[in-house]
């Protein structure tokens, strides 16, 4: 590149994106690379701070930052991700449909402790919407050699660093517990937060089913819901440690897996997952769940509808970041 002064840069073509930013208006490039300059922008380049400005010079050892960027790009590429158009040396990687994300991190430790490089991402497993941005990448300078772009190919050799996995469509059985609402001494206030919670991901309420608290009925209920082949199982109520409270014993006899009983993450500690051996996923809901705006279930769900397994040691490492 060559420097020259803003006042002597007329005729000349810019080789970045100069951005403005008003603030609370707008922040974006007020002129874009290939720009050619002219009398007129002289004094908008000046306000905008600009007293020298890049010119761009051929060199078969540098990359200039779009370039760079989608090779960074290229890293990240998968199913259901796209990229947006270069904007300010930057490329973001936006979800092509909603679902939930998966990083490898280890490699992405090792783009951004590489130097002159960076690729941000939305955390591990969070839940993305259709159109929503969840990573973006850039290099730091102007340019960067072409030799330290192979360099970091070989380093990384991995791919698909951003995943995303789309939501599937599921069909949801509830399991309602407690003598107290099978015996009609008070309305279940469970199931219509669960109704609401459920309304926007593509799931089919398909079976509603009162028990009051017994190991028995509760296994049957169960039971009745895996054999008619629903696809998810939420058992609401009695997973708690007093007498009367045998869901989570139900739901270890019902499974073929119990994944957890109990999770770092509050509220919702008390929080049971287990699965069947035909793929049925069955867990057993905290009475947080009804009054908490978010509990461990608003971590759990997106990742089970989008089909992923869910492990033992996943459940632990929910304790950073489970104080919700």
């Amino acid at each position: 590149m060559e420097v020259v002064e803003t006042k002597q840069a007329v005729g000349l073509t810019l080789c970045q994106d100069i951005t403005e930013i008003v603030r609370g208006v707008r922040k974006g490039a007020r002129f874009r690379k290939g720009h050619v300059v002219t009398k007129e922008d002289i004094p908008v380049l000046l306000a905008l701070g600009k007293e020298h400005l890049y010119v761009w010079e051929e060199n078969d050892q540098l990359l200039h930052e779009e370039a760079a960027a989608e090779l960074l790009y290229r890293l990240c590429a998968s199913e259901f991700i796209e990229p947006t158009p270069v904007k300010e040396g930057k490329i973001e990687a936006k979800a092509k449909v909603a679902g939930v994300v998966t990083v490898k991190t280890a490699a992405l430790d090792q783009v951004n402790g590489f130097g002159e490089t960076m690729i941000a991402t939305k955390a591990n497993f969070y839940e993305a919407q259709k159109g929503e941005s969840i990573a973006g990448m850039r290099i730091i300078p102007l340019t960067i050699t072409k030799e330290k772009m192979q360099q970091l190919q070989t380093l990384v050799p991995e791919r698909e660093l951003v995943q995303l996995w789309p939501f599937k469509t599921k069909t949801v059985g509830i399991v309602t517990t407690g003598s107290e609402v099978y015996k009609g001494r008070i309305k279940d206030g469970f199931e219509p937060v669960l109704r609401e919670k459920l309304a926007s991901y593509p799931v089919e309420i398909t079976a509603h089913q009162i028990v009051d608290d017994s190991l028995v009925h509760i296994t049957a209920a169960i039971e009745d819901m895996k054999q008619a082949g629903i696809d998810i199982i939420l058992c609401t109520g009695g997973m708690s440690v007093d007498p009367d409270d045998v869901t989570a014993d139900a739901i270890k006899a019902a499974s073929d897996e119990l994944v957890c009983y109990g999770t770092p993450v509050l509220p919702g500690s008390m929080f049971s997952l287990a699965y069947t051996k035909n793929g049925q996923t069955i867990m057993g809901l905290p009475g947080a769940v009804m009054f908490s705006k978010k509990t461990v279930f608003d971590l759990i769900w997106p990742r089970v509808l989008a089909e992923l397994t869910i492990t033992p040691q996943q459940i632990a490492q929910l304790g950073v970041g489970g104080l919700l």
